[in-house]
């Protein structure tokens, strides 16, 4: 969530970066404008009101003193008190008004980040790898994992409907082997700490992150969860939604905290599975396992001093791409575009991976800075130690990153190990994990 004074005291910068994603000022501030100016009305109002509850007070202490009749000047008074309570209810509305309408609007993108509508406007800003060469037309994974007994996209629908993959024998060890290996990188050579967090959170752990209340048609919530409420504003402790990812309930494990400055940065890594209801996918990536309702992913998250968070996002990008190069996958680092860039995101890096039976690169991890924008909504804090113990609060930055994407992972393995009799190497690196293992046989 944006600053309301800043917001205020640069409008026109505001209205731009919402130009440059795309969005429509007129649109997203509307509420802004009128909540604002209602707002100060009612303060202004309420501190006229209390100068004359102030002055009455003196005169009606004056007649009393000099034995005169006050009865008049006591009754102007109760009636101030009234109005005065009334305008505190109406502030009070008001503001939370006005958190719900600053709610709404995006993220501002860094000036580096490059203007653009799509996808198609984003840049590469650097490649990695080989792509593999092959002596034969090259498998997409639905067609390898098919044929090798390892994913079972049919038994799947049975159970669960569409959007769901059933993993199988050497299949559902890749799957774990996957996790295991990059959980012990991020913690044993990257220094992250490794977290299990609850696979459910409530509606302000959503709102904290920037899920709720915009995204809600793409979370699958359980039977106490109150999408409506949450549409007005209303968030609750005690309501449960699916994760539709590690960063939900890893971020908000320091919601309305107050760090200590001496630990950070703080680096925290986590496995979930995560859950996306895919609303707005209707007919994209319908083959496959590259859009599912149910994936693993393997999470990365940082708190930073404001000052560092530009260094830690270069950081966590690398702590990502090494995972990619130590498994021996071709990728591109891809600076997204302002119309590309999450609605929580000042600037995203995506990692793209080759997948040689489709024949193009496709996100394996989004690499995301979201400086105090996260922070300010879910209350996470710290008081820097440079100013002594009586500096003033502030914001830290927030970062977040696939470390990677386990099931993409699995099918780029599968896509660029695979063999010309239709089995399928597997990556020295995840040997160990496998027990061994070398290849997947046909």
């Amino acid at each position: 969530m944006l600053d309301l004074s800043f917001v205020r005291s640069n409008l026109e910068k505001v209205e731009e970066k919402l130009r440059a994603r795309g969005d429509d000022p007129a649109v997203l501030l509307g509420d802004f404008h009128r909540l604002d100016q209602e707002r100060r009305e009612a303060i202004t109002r309420s501190e006229r009101l209390k100068a004359r509850r102030n002055e009455l007070s003196q005169q009606v202490g004056a007649l009393k003193k000099s034995g005169q009749d006050a009865m008049a000047l006591m009754d102007e008074t109760r009636a101030l008190k009234d109005q005065l309570e009334e305008l505190d209810k109406t502030a009070a509305a008001l503001d939370d008004q006005m958190r719900f309408s600053l709610a709404s609007i995006p993220n501002l993108t860094r000036n580096e980040v490059p203007t653009g509508s799509s996808e198609t406007d984003n840049v590469v800003v650097k490649t990695w790898g080989e792509k593999p060469k092959f002596d034969f037309e090259p498998k997409p994974h639905w067609e390898l994992g098919e044929a090798l007994g390892i994913l079972d996209l049919d038994r799947a629908v049975k159970l669960s409907g569409a959007r769901f993959a059933v993993y199988m024998g050497a299949g559902a060890r890749l799957e774990r082997a996957l996790i295991g290996f990059m959980l012990d990188r991020h913690t044993q050579k990257h220094g992250y700490t490794e977290v299990l967090p609850p696979f459910m959170v409530n509606s302000r752990s959503l709102f904290g992150t920037g899920s709720l209340p915009k995204f809600a048609e793409d979370l699958f919530r359980c039977s106490d969860a109150d999408a409506e409420a949450a549409g007005r504003g209303e968030f609750k402790d005690a309501d449960h939604w699916l994760i539709p990812t590690a960063e939900v309930p890893v971020t908000n494990l320091y919601r309305d905290e107050i760090l200590d400055d001496a630990r950070l940065p703080i680096s925290l890594t986590a496995y979930t599975p995560c859950f996306r209801a895919e609303a707005g996918a209707a007919g994209k990536d319908t083959r496959g396992i590259i859009r599912q309702h149910q994936f693993q992913k393997v999470e990365l998250v940082k708190f930073t001093r404001p000052e560092e968070s530009d260094a830690q996002h270069e950081r966590l990008t690398r702590d990502a791409e090494e995972i990619l190069e130590e498994l021996n996958l071709p990728y591109r680092r891809v600076l997204l575009c302002t119309g590309d860039t999450s609605f929580s995101s000042a600037k995203t890096y995506d990692l793209e991976v080759w997948l040689p039976g489709q024949q193009l690169y496709r996100e394996i991890s989004s690499c995301s800075n979201f400086e105090a924008f996260q922070a300010r909504r879910a209350n996470i804090r710290y008081r820097p130690a440079s100013a002594g113990g009586k500096a003033k609060t502030e914001f830290v930055h927030t970062l977040n990153g696939s470390g990677l994407a386990v099931g993409r992972t699995w099918l780029a393995v599968l896509e660029n190990y695979q063999q010309a009799d239709g089995s399928v190497l597997i990556p020295e690196a995840l040997r160990c994990y496998m027990g061994g293992l070398e290849r997947i046989p046909r």
